[in-house]
C-alpha cells in the first residue's frame, strides 16, 4: 500500500523508518539498519513518539491503531512488507537484492508479514518502554 504524503512534509531531507518502539524484533531491525547505514541516510521514529504520531497523523494514518513498519521516503509512504523492501532498496549494496521480492504480489507478501506481526511479542518479547537511543544516535531519532 502506498500513501501520498502531504506537501508540508515533503521537505523532510531523509527517509524515515517508523517502528514499534516496544517490540524487540522491531528494535533489532532498527539496530540492523543503523549498523549498515554509516552515512546516516535514515531517520527513525517510534510509532509511540510524539513526532511519529504527528507525522503519521499528518499523512492520514490513524493514530494509535498502527502496529506496522512504515517507511516515508520523499513523497511516498510504504506500509508492511512494502516498507521493508523499500528500506532494503534504499540501504543500497547487496541489500538492494531483497527488493526483488517486490515482484511477489503485495497481498501474498503481507500474509507472511501479518503472521510475524501478530506473534512478534510472543516470539521475540516486548519492552515496557520505547528504546532510548544512545547519545551518538540521538540525532537520527525523531522525538
Amino acid at each position: 500500500m502506498q500513501i501520498e504524503v502531504p506537501s508540508n512534509l515533503k521537505n523532510i531531507d531523509r527517509p524515515i523508518v517508523f517502528f514499534d518502539g516496544v517490540c524487540n524484533l522491531c528494535n533489532f531491525w532498527v539496530r540492523f539498519i543503523i549498523k549498515r547505514d554509516p552515512h546516516k541516510k535514515f531517520y527513525f521514529a517510534s510509532l509511540q513518539s510524539k513526532a511519529g504520531r504527528a507525522i503519521l497523523q499528518a499523512i492520514g494514518l490513524p493514530d494509535g491503531e498502527l502496529n506496522t513498519m512504515i517507511f516515508l521516503e520523499g513523497d511516498q509512504c510504504f506500509l508492511k512488507s512494502s516498507a521493508g523492501l523499500h528500506i532494503a532498496k534504499a540501504m543500497g549494496g547487496w541489500w538492494r537484492l531483497a527488493y526483488l521480492f517486490i515482484i511477489i504480489p503485495e497481498s501474498i507478501r503481507n500474509i507472511f508479514y501479518h503472521v510475524i506481526s501478530k506473534y512478534r511479542y510472543r516470539w521475540f518479547g516486548k519492552k515496557e518502554t520505547c528504546m532510548i537511543p544512545t547519545p551518538e544516535l540521538q540525532d537520527r531519532f525523531l522525538d
